[in-house]
């Protein structure tokens, strides 16, 4: 395979990426770290749970911004309003200490975050052929990752200064992107076109479900209805096996610069710059983890991936035991192999669901993306609460079941499939 020419990835990128490069920078990159100290240092470590779950929240109304694209036609406008709607909500969040105003902003952020991240894909596929769309959606995601990186590294930096001069320099920088947005992105076909199936994992260390990714996809209730159905099958034991699983990282990360400073003393600077380390080499590991899932198979990553999450926590459970505070570098090391394996967990899970989903691919991502989303919020109020009542070492113990549990239903999906597979040749042959 022949290196990219410098011509050929100017015709990839296109003005408008900036746009999705600075959302990456604010939601992805700042916010998971300046929204948990802001309400920390006021609140309690419950309330930082509920806000960032107010903040993963907002990520639910992505169907109802696909349904408005898609029916009539208002992808700028979705995601100039999106983009508008988070930078004036980031910029009013230092302005109030109440619990309930901090949430209702968190969750116009989230929701705003989701308008503009929902039709981010829309405006490849409907203007480009179909053998230019991987090219395209992986400089879009470079972008967005780019921009986390970045956004950690400022919020490093700022955390250093003031936190509340960071919301304000984030809010400005997601209002900045309303620049590109507005003006630089293309005009889409009037006519409503068919949503292709887009099986990329979302490439960046994800502590939310704020990815343009995640948003492509949308569930619908009557899909929602139909999981029922898949309970039993193997498509529902992974479902499961996921949502339980995301759960207990969910917590984690939405606690994490807190966590980070009061249980394993690592200044919130450093925990953001380790953050961002880690991201960059996540970024590098996707490659080595779709090679990885061809030859092992995505049942094998993804059993990888839950066992390197569960050493890591039980190594951050054995130093928090042992004075976490004395070790800052070791529970940095330690978070370094949370965030490399989500590269492995991103590809396994994307390619299982479009590997067991049974009639429709991009109805099964749907249920797939709505499940990690459920999760972020679940995980946020539960690794709050768990760790107000009982102390951090909750949040690892947490962490370690929820992981564990959904290594174990992913362990039984080949007998699932197996079964599944003898009852349907037996109706065959009775039929």
């Amino acid at each position: 395979m022949k290196p990219e020419s410098f011509s050929g990835r100017q015709r990839s990128i296109e003005p408008w990426y900036l746009s999705y490069a600075m959302l990456g920078v604010s939601v992805a990159g700042a916010l998971p770290i300046l929204l948990p100290l802001a309400v920390g240092t006021q609140g309690t470590i419950a309330d930082v749970g509920l806000v960032m779950a107010a903040f993963n929240l907002g990520g639910l109304a992505s169907p109802l911004w696909g349904k408005l694209a898609d029916r009539y036609r208002l992808h700028r406008v979705i995601l100039a309003f999106g983009l508008l709607l988070s930078a004036i909500s980031i910029a009013l969040f230092p302005a109030t200490s109440s619990l309930t105003s901090r949430a209702i902003l968190a969750l116009l952020q989230g929701t705003g975050a989701a308008a503009a991240a929902t039709v981010a894909n829309l405006f490849i596929v409907e203007l480009h052929p179909e053998e230019e769309w991987d090219k395209r959606i992986g400089w879009l995601q470079s972008f967005y990752g780019g921009g986390q990186v970045i956004g950690l590294v400022l919020a490093g930096f700022l955390t250093t200064v003031s936190v509340r001069l960071g919301l304000l320099t984030t809010a400005g920088v997601t209002a900045v992107a309303f620049i590109p947005g507005w003006f630089m992105t293309p005009s889409l076909p009037r006519d409503r076109s068919h949503r292709p199936v887009l099986r990329h994992p979302a490439r960046h260390a994800e502590v939310h479900a704020g990815s343009p990714q995640r948003f492509y996809h949308l569930p619908s209730i009557s899909a929602i209805r139909r999981l029922l159905g898949l309970l039993f099958t193997p498509f529902g034991f992974f479902i499961t096996a996921w949502l339980i699983s995301f759960m207990g990282a969910a917590a984690f990360f939405s606690l994490y610069p807190v966590l980070m400073k009061t249980a394993y003393g690592v200044a919130p600077a450093a925990a953001s710059v380790g953050f961002a380390v880690s991201a960059m080499l996540g970024l590098a590991l996707y490659p080595l983890a779709g090679n990885w899932s061809a030859r092992l198979g995505s049942v094998r990553l993804l059993q990888i991936g839950f066992g390197i999450r569960i050493l890591a926590f039980l190594g951050f459970l054995s130093i928090g035991f042992a004075n976490g505070t004395t070790h800052p570098g070791l529970a940095l090391f330690n978070f370094l192999f949370i965030v490399l394996a989500w590269s492995l967990l991103s590809v396994a899970g994307t390619e299982m669901t479009s590997e067991l989903s049974r009639s429709n691919e991009g109805e099964g991502l749907g249920l797939y993306n709505a499940a990690t989303s459920i999760a972020g919020v679940l995980g946020a109020v539960l690794g709050g609460a768990l760790a107000d009542r009982f102390g951090y070492s909750a949040i690892q113990i947490f962490a370690l079941i929820s992981i564990g549990l959904g290594l174990v239903i992913v362990t039984l999906i080949p007998t699932v499939a197996q079964k599944e597979s003898i009852l349907e040749n037996n109706i065959k042959v009775q039929g």
